[in-house]
């Protein structure tokens, strides 16, 4: 059995979609009760009290492990729930990183981080580590700004880097837990493209066929918006990628590419499926 945590969100529900697809035995956990596929056992559980994904660990030899944002947190200890899985039976761990421990080692969330990765190295079990950059679907916070007020409101408008569909990190996750070829193996999930903030806006437009004005927000108003979702620590991390990417940052990694034998999924491809969200 196959255990994806954050199994509603943009990552998870794609990839427990393609277990289920794929004729596994899933266990999906989430903070609340929600509609699973046919055959989806769904657990909910909250990943900051550990011992609350015991049951659904329980017959599970596979786990795929997303943290939310609160998890990043200093006071946080998801590396808790690498000890709970090795104990109950899992033998395979996936787990759904950040970019930013390579490129931005001294971040405190990604410092974070990167203590989740070494206790995942050291745990004994079978592993695989994804490294995406930013999502294609951090665009869905403009979602009711475009509805209501054709407006995207964004910091850093004409810097861009190459953000990854979820869709395709829930691809290379799913063969991650199903082939232990990929075993000890950290991939860097990216874009075929950079891509602004400002183009961002300017393909959603093009996708509903009717103007989209851009606004650019400062730092501090960027920073203000994310707070209500991320911890501070997280939100100035990423708030200095997008306002300065680096080289690494800017790279177009070959690794989905090379785990799904074809280029990643562009943004407006990203967007042609979630168009109506815009509408």
């Amino acid at each position: 059995m196959i255990v994806v945590t954050g199994a509603t969100g943009n990552v998870g529900r794609p990839l427990t979609q393609a277990l289920a697809d794929a004729g596994e035995q899933v266990t999906a956990v989430s903070r609340h009760a929600e509609t699973m596929p046919d055959g989806v056992r769904h657990v909910t559980a909250d990943l900051a009290e550990p011992s609350s994904l015991a049951p659904a660990l329980e017959g599970a030899k596979t786990l795929f492990l997303l943290l939310s944002g609160d998890l990043h947190a200093p006071e946080a200890s998801p590396a808790d729930i690498i000890g709970l899985a090795a104990a109950g039976g899992v033998r395979r761990l996936v787990l759904l990183s950040s970019q930013g421990v390579a490129t931005r080692p001294l971040g405190p969330s990604r410092v974070a981080m990167r203590a989740v990765e070494d206790a995942l190295r050291k745990s004994g079990l079978d592993w695989a580590v994804l490294r995406p950059g930013g999502f294609a679907s951090n665009a869905l916070a403009w979602a009711e700004s475009v509805r209501t007020r054709k407006t995207v409101a964004a910091p850093f408008g004409d810097v861009g880097v190459p953000v990854v569909d979820p869709a395709d990190i829930a691809e290379v996750a799913a063969a991650c837990l199903l082939d232990d070829r990929h075993t000890g193996k950290v991939y860097e999930l990216t874009g075929p493209e950079v891509i602004t903030p400002r183009q961002q806006a300017e393909t959603i437009a093009a996708a509903l066929g009717s103007p989209v004005s851009f606004h650019e927000l400062t730092r501090d108003e960027a920073k203000a918006m994310m707070t209500r979702f991320v911890p501070a620590q997280l939100a100035d991390d990423t708030l200095d990628i997008t306002s300065a990417p680096n080289a690494a940052e800017l790279r177009i990694s070959p690794d989905v590419e090379r785990v799904l034998g074809r280029a990643p999924r562009s943004f407006d491809s990203w967007v042609a499926r979630n168009i109506a969200v815009f509408r």
